[in-house]
């Protein structure tokens, strides 16, 4: 019997599972996108700074922007809020009409702008950071000062503060100034403020005013004489307070006097020349008319005694005030010792000052009382001069002019140097000057424009990287949506080569059934060997 053979075959196929809502994405894909477009950025980023910055200048250099200069003091006071004569500060004494008309007037300008420039000029204080932090912890200390002494926090907020920087702005468009223009006045100004602050806290302007006898020849002799020893009076008092205001033995190098060096230089014409021209008068009766000489000097007389009258009684009601005054203590507590300490009053000494003063003024006034007594009791005695004796006299007095007036003119200009170059060596400065230039007006542009730029570039920043992440995106995707075509195809291909093989396997199993179907032929020379 023939034997059955038997075969089969097992085929397992796996496919991949497709997760069509997950999205993909990789970090190289990014840095890829974005080494990709980072040239064409940096070109975008370029050129809308560059158009930006084109934008902001033409407005700058189309309108009329205001002109700004930084100006600053810096003297004993200020940080109080005073002025060196001890006032309150106004920084709009900058604009002052008599500063406007000189900046004009050295400029050639005409003084009908004079208003339009005042409305036109501005100022903004500035806050150092010194003082802002100071400010700062005040006001932290106050808030968490919620229990304990809140009398002490609030002391500490007691505290205000002045500023010493201020910007100066000058609008020159509405004042009908170009830019060119507008600047150089504002300069101008500036300089000439200066010239303005030194003649008003150094009080040389008033000074000269004061004691430079003008057409002292309309007077009598004897009245001229008065007229020129109180303006050398005025000169030593006004080198007295500088020389006791100066610590450093200031000695000029204009002039190359100190105050004391002319303080006895006006001494020395005082008690010489003017005595001598004085008792000169006096002797031999110099004058243009005896009566009205002695009625001038009977009206001097009762002037003199009145304000000697009102001198005492205000030193009296000084002196009552100062015997009544009690000055404010504070007391240190400690372990073992508590001490006691009075506390420092600008009141009383301020007191003590005016007594001073007043006492001064009093004595003086004695003094001359005496003087035109002596004076009018001589003229009384004596004859009428001769024309000798005026001749003399107006010779005299002419010399005794031109002393006076070199003395209060050193006294000016050695003032001027102390003031300028020790005083207020840094009382007032300009510390940025208005410019002009068109690097200025380059620079007010990019200023300007800093905050459009940087907008403009943000913005193209933030689209580079949604351009690179999008296109990274639609790459991967791109990749995915290719892999699973691949994958598909090869699921395809495996299923053809399944049908194939069941195809073949089905013929095989064909063939074998057919070959079970056929008879078995016998070998006949086997048969009939055996029959013989």
């Amino acid at each position: 019997m023939a034997k059955n053979n038997g075969r089969n075959l097992n085929v397992t196929i796996k496919n991949q599972d497709d997760n069509k809502d997950e999205v993909v994405i990789s970090f190289s894909s990014i840095i890829k996108q974005l080494k990709r477009f980072l040239a064409l950025w940096l070109v975008a980023a370029i050129i809308a700074g560059i158009l930006a910055f084109a934008f902001s200048a033409i407005q700058t250099f189309s309108k009329k922007n205001p002109a700004k200069a930084l100006v600053s003091f810096s003297y004993s006071g200020i940080e109080k809020g005073l002025d060196p004569a001890g006032r309150k500060f106004d920084i709009n004494s900058i604009k002052n009409p008599l500063v406007i008309e000189k900046a004009l007037t050295s400029m050639g300008q005409d003084l009908d702008k004079v208003e339009d420039i005042r409305a036109n000029i501005s100022f903004d204080s500035i806050i150092p950071q010194d003082a802002y932090e100071r400010l700062t912890t005040y006001k932290n200390i106050m808030e968490t000062a919620s229990s304990g002494n809140l009398s002490a926090a609030q002391a500490m907020l007691d505290v205000t503060w002045y500023p010493t920087q201020f910007t100066v702005k000058f609008d020159f468009g509405k004042a009908d100034f170009d830019r060119e223009t507008g600047v150089e006045f504002l300069n101008t100004l500036l300089e000439c403020y200066r010239t303005f602050f030194y003649e008003q806290y150094g009080y040389n302007e008033p000074l000269g005013v004061a004691v430079k006898p003008v057409n002292y020849e309309s007077y009598d002799y004897p009245q001229q004489v008065d007229v020129f020893r109180n303006s050398l009076r005025t000169v030593r008092s006004y080198l007295g307070s500088l020389s006791n205001d100066d610590n450093t033995t200031f000695r000029s190098s204009v002039t190359g006097y100190t105050f004391k060096d002319l303080s006895e230089y006006a001494k020395t014409v005082s008690n010489i020349d003017l005595d001598r021209i004085s008792s000169y008068i006096s002797v031999n009766n110099v004058t243009k008319d005896k009566d009205a000489a002695l009625a001038y000097y009977d009206y001097r007389i009762e002037n003199l005694n009145r304000d000697k009258d009102e001198y005492a009684e205000r030193v009296a009601s000084i002196d009552a005030s100062i015997s009544q005054y009690v000055k404010d203590n504070i007391t240190y507590f400690s372990e073992n010792v508590n001490t006691e300490s009075t506390v420092h009053s600008d009141q009383y000494d301020s007191l003590f000052r005016q007594k001073t003063s007043l006492e001064s003024s009093l004595a003086q006034t004695k003094q001359d009382i005496k003087f035109y007594e002596s004076r009018r009791d001589d003229l009384k005695n004596n004859k009428n001069s001769s024309k000798a004796n005026i001749e003399k006299v107006e010779a005299d007095i002419k010399a005794l002019s031109e002393k006076v007036a070199e003395i209060v003119d050193l006294t000016e200009k050695t003032a001027d140097d102390y003031y300028e170059n020790v005083q207020f060596a840094n009382a007032y400065n300009i510390l940025v000057p208005a410019s002009k230039s068109i690097a200025a007006g380059i620079s007010q542009a990019v200023s300007e424009s800093m905050k459009l730029i940087i907008l403009i570039e943000a913005l193209l920043f933030v689209i580079y990287l949604c351009a690179a992440f999008i296109c990274a995106l639609k790459g991967d995707s791109n990749k995915r949506k290719k892999t699973v075509k691949a994958y598909a195809d090869d699921d395809d291909d495996d299923d053809a080569e399944d049908a194939e093989l069941d195809e073949l396997i089905d013929i095989i199993d064909e063939d074998d059934e057919e070959d079970e179907k056929k008879p078995v032929k016998k070998n006949n020379n086997n048969s009939k060997s055996k029959k013989k």
